[in-house]
């Protein structure tokens, strides 16, 4: 009402200054705005990098979660991160369709004992959060895996602490944080706190994958982000059901993980981080391509955020 007051109606259609920022002020208030969507590319092995981001692009992404390209798993072997040019390029690719790499995913398992391959696992991590800061990605992703039961408990809850202040100390120096997610036998909310307080580094945090924990433990979401809250970082986002007694994936909202009720305390709580659908294709062939369902997720997010009520 002020604007139309202090200038004619003429004025303010031909006011091109004002019409070129008009979409960024209706845009502000859009729930849109206020979350963040990506996917990882487990779910699109067989896509080439050119065709993940124009993907990306055409279905309303604003990140991407790389675990491999083209079945590569070790990204420093991924033709376009593999020199200073081909990163530069990609980089380039990335922002032209507004984009942004969000989360490194490696295969780093921190539960190892010491010796040769605990030492091997540890260099992957440093090797990915090198990788991270040229590609100026905030997070690099590493596993606890197991509690072996041929080992003391509390010992190798020691070994996931101590591997996970080594490569934040490291990350600290580049400008990354190293998260370890919610997976293998180390998902009871109790047990990650033991951990995240254990490492206590700002350079290390939590992805909370909600269905691995969930679909074990039962903890009810509001619990388990009452607890974890302050080390949550990145999310991984799916659900599924189970069939003939074995888990399988289905799209988002039509399984029986309580996703939307991990999703809306998130989004309540202002939380800043993405929201990354990981649809396991690569470990999962048999599941819906990745065309239909990483295209479904962002119609079935913009569904449930549009039904929230508007924040106060």
């Amino acid at each position: 009402m002020g604007i139309q007051k202090s200038i004619s109606r003429k004025r303010f259609i031909g006011s091109v200054p004002f019409l070129a920022i008009l979409p960024g002020i209706i845009g502000s208030t859009r729930k849109e705005d206020f979350y963040k969507l990506s996917f990882s590319t487990l779910g699109c092995p067989d896509w080439s990098f050119d065709k993940i981001v124009d993907f990306a692009k055409e279905h309303s992404y604003t990140g991407i979660e790389v675990r491999g390209i083209l079945r590569e798993m070790d990204l420093t072997r991924v033709p376009e991160f593999s020199s200073a040019n081909a990163i530069a390029t990609s980089l380039k690719k990335m922002k032209d369709r507004g984009l942004v790499f969000v989360d490194l995913g490696s295969s780093a398992a921190m539960h190892l004992p010491k010796g040769e391959e605990r030492t091997k696992n540890l260099d992957e991590g440093k090797r990915f959060i090198d990788l991270a800061a040229k590609l100026s990605c905030p997070f690099i992703r590493v596993f606890p895996n197991q509690l072996p039961k041929d080992r003391d408990r509390q010992e190798t809850l020691n070994l996931i602490i101590e591997g996970l202040r080594e490569l934040g100390e490291y990350a600290s120096k580049a400008n990354v944080t190293v998260l370890l997610e919610s997976h293998g036998e180390l998902i009871y909310k109790k047990d990650l706190l033991m951990v995240m307080e254990g490492a206590a580094h700002s350079h290390v945090g939590l992805v909370w994958d909600i269905c691995n924990m969930w679909t074990v433990t039962k903890e009810p979401p509001e619990e388990v982000y009452a607890v974890l809250k302050p080390y949550i970082r990145h999310t991984h986002i799916k659900d599924l059901k189970i069939i003939d007694g074995k888990e399988e994936y289905v799209l988002l909202g039509t399984g029986i993980v309580p996703i939307f009720h991990a999703i809306d305390l998130l989004y309540k709580n202002d939380f800043p981080g993405y929201y990354s659908f990981e649809w396991e294709k690569l470990w999962h062939p048999e599941i819906l391509d990745p065309q239909i369902a990483l295209a479904d997720y962002p119609v079935a997010m913009k569904k449930n955020f549009a039904s929230l009520k508007p924040k106060a």
